[in-house]
């Protein structure tokens, strides 16, 4: 991954490839599904993010709505690296996505294909836009925490 964040068109393929083909873009509307609708008052960002959390894990996670690329492009990297994970490693994930976000130190071989966002601590204008998503997310797994209580 190291190399990755070395090389700009590598970065600029994976956001775009993500923006062009997002994955699990579709709402499930299924039972035992949490959602959040996530908007920004600043920008055309206005999504939903759903989730199905089930004995600690992150079974399932999708989106759907209307957004900018980098919005759509790091919503769509977060539903891969959640997926089939356990809240905690969920929450691992998001805190370095996070750290890396505001230009703090941050573990990029969590990240994986994250790393391509790596710029934006440099574009406040953009952190919105990379967050989104990923504060959705955020929402439901403390949802899905207290449902448990």
């Amino acid at each position: 991954m190291a190399d990755l964040l070395k090389d700009p068109m590598v970065l600029r393929e994976i956001i775009m490839d993500h923006y062009e083909y997002p994955r699990h873009h579709a709402l499930t509307n299924g039972h035992g599904y949490l959602r959040a609708h996530m908007a920004s008052e600043s920008c055309i960002d206005d999504i939903q993010v759903e989730a199905k959390i089930e004995d600690g894990i992150v079974r399932d996670v999708n989106f759907e709505g209307v957004a900018c690329t980098i919005s759509t492009a790091s919503t769509s990297i977060m539903t891969e690296l959640v997926r089939d994970k356990t809240v905690e490693e969920a929450r691992e994930i998001m805190k370095n996505y996070f750290a890396m976000i505001n230009g703090d130190p941050y573990d990029e071989d969590l990240l994986e294909e994250a790393v391509a966002f790596a710029g934006v601590s440099k574009q406040a204008n953009r952190i919105k836009c990379a967050t989104i998503g990923w504060h959705g997310l955020e929402k439901l797994l403390a949802e899905s925490e207290k449902k448990d209580d």
